[in-house]
């Protein structure tokens, strides 16, 4: 018995997919929200009457913290696009193709990675 291959999803699983998507988009703004307010906080965190020199380390600290987190929400404001242009590849009817092969990507890595537009055999041959 010769195996179908299929060379898109149906509307039921796109839907699937959308669902899945859309809920990925509220965690990951979410997550934005509370990254921006811990860089952006400049609220003081009671060293005022400590010694200068823990001031200076906390400071410092507190520097290296802000940059650590303006990158991680970066790459969140990143993670976001990816996922919004995986709904537009949905409504086109055009998602979980795959951009360099034109095979089908698993359901499997896109239920992992939704945002995906390579197949495990494309990303392996990138290597």
């Amino acid at each position: 018995m010769s195996e179908i291959i299929k060379n898109k999803y149906s509307d039921k699983e796109l839907n699937q997919f959308k669902v899945l998507i859309e809920e990925k988009i509220e965690k990951a703004k979410k997550d934005l929200e509370l990254l921006r307010s811990t860089y952006m906080n400049d609220g003081n965190n009671g060293t005022d009457d400590t010694s200068p020199t823990f001031k200076a380390f906390e400071e410092g600290s507190e520097t290296m913290s802000k940059e650590a987190n303006t990158q991680l929400a970066l790459r969140q404001e990143k993670f976001i696009r990816d996922l919004k242009s995986a709904l537009i590849r949905i409504e086109n009817k055009t998602y979980g193709i795959c951009r360099v092969t034109g095979k089908l990507i698993k359901k499997e890595r896109l239920t992992l990675v939704p945002h995906a537009t390579l197949s495990i055999e494309a990303k392996n041959m990138q290597k």
